[in-house]
């Protein structure tokens, strides 16, 4: 459950990895029509990061990172990274499932990455907040 695609020879559309993320398909293109609507994100379909990572839609503002958005059979991932205040500002107004990926987060500078697996509709919520406080 939740392998990705990791075929880095068969370059996927974003459809394809739409209906890979299967029960997750609809949250999938909700949450990458919405920031691309919502903020104006440029997005590509990349294989990043090495083999683990597979195939994802990467969002880009002003060619900066926003989020990498991986597909996973039934789900999806998105990496992002904040800094400590913007992980604070948000923090009690999230899940407890969120709040424990913002405590576990890889540190890098001042703030860390999360990767923050979306299996429901609490959950695409709650990503998008952090995405208004990474976008803002």
């Amino acid at each position: 459950m939740y392998e990705r695609m990791l075929n880095k020879q068969i370059v996927p559309t974003i459809e394809d990895m739409a209906a890979y993320c299967a029960e997750g398909a609809q949250r999938f293109s909700e949450i990458n029509d919405w920031l691309t609507t919502a903020f104006s994100t440029e997005r590509k379909v990349v294989f990043p990061y090495g083999n683990k990572y597979g195939w994802g839609i990467g969002h880009y503002k002003k060619k900066q990172l926003i989020c990498n958005i991986f597909a996973e059979s039934g789900s999806f991932t998105v990496m992002i990274r904040l800094t400590n205040t913007q992980y604070e500002s948000i923090y009690k107004e999230l899940k407890k499932y969120t709040q424990e990926y913002i405590d576990n987060k890889y540190p890098c500078g001042d703030g860390g990455w999360i990767h923050y697996r979306v299996t429901c509709q609490e959950h695409l919520e709650d990503i998008k907040k952090l995405l208004k406080v990474k976008c803002s």
